[in-house]
């Protein structure tokens, strides 16, 4: 679970390890040189993964900086491409649901070295099956943008920082309202080792009691 030797697990609550969270952004510089951080909440549908990035938004923005969260689930593709081979197919879950190449462009794109600083918050409405129209968002320099979502530790996103919150199989398997995607989330451990990818892990097995590993170069 705790990967690169990390045994040591320590019960926090969520305002302790987002004012962590936020104590170690002040501390990091971007890495690739521009203007903004880039935080990755990384989590199964199950895990607090959205409440937690929000909770940093707020944190940072009490402390003056500009925020702006972005969820991957406002980048599915269109149901025609992500249900080229059925509404079940863990598979296509795991690698075709979320248009990666549209994140880059109009997210990571923006921010980059030079970059506009104008990220898409979202582009498509999987309610509707219709593109969001969503006009792009100023995020100012010194700005953080913190991402949220499943599978976000395999794509080499320019995270400064990553977070991974992880649930027991378990715990995941008793949570998780759409059981066929579980061998996608299998898929992953095996791939990617989010565990060992991420700069701290958060066990979320109870939301109410989290626990989690403290920073991996601590």
């Amino acid at each position: 679970m705790n990967g690169r030797g990390r045994t040591r697990v320590e019960a926090i609550t969520w305002e302790r390890l987002t004012g962590a969270v936020v104590r170690r952004l002040d501390r990091t510089a971007p890495g690739d040189g521009s203007d903004w951080l880039k935080v990755g909440v990384d989590g199964p549908p199950a895990a607090p993964a959205a409440e937690f990035a929000d909770r940093i938004a707020e944190e940072l923005r009490l402390r003056g900086r500009s925020v702006l969260v972005v969820a991957t689930d406002g980048f599915l593709r269109p149901a025609s491409l992500r249900f080229e081979y059925g509404k079940r197919d863990p598979d296509a879950y795991y690698t075709d649901w979320v248009d990666t190449g549209a994140l880059w462009r109009e997210v990571f794109g923006p921010l980059e070295p030079g970059g506009s600083g104008r990220v898409l918050p979202d582009l498509w409405d999987p309610a509707t099956d219709r593109a969001t129209r969503s006009p792009a968002v100023p995020l100012a320099p010194g700005g953080v943008l913190v991402v949220h979502g499943p599978f976000l530790l395999g794509h080499w996103f320019p995270f400064d920082l990553k977070v991974h919150l992880r649930l027991s199989p378990g715990a995941l398997a008793r949570r998780t309202e759409q059981p066929w995607t579980l061998p996608a989330f299998a898929r992953y451990e095996q791939e990617v080792g989010p565990a060992d990818v991420a700069d701290a892990v958060v066990r979320a097995d109870d939301p109410r009691r989290p626990a989690w590993t403290g920073f991996r170069d601590a």
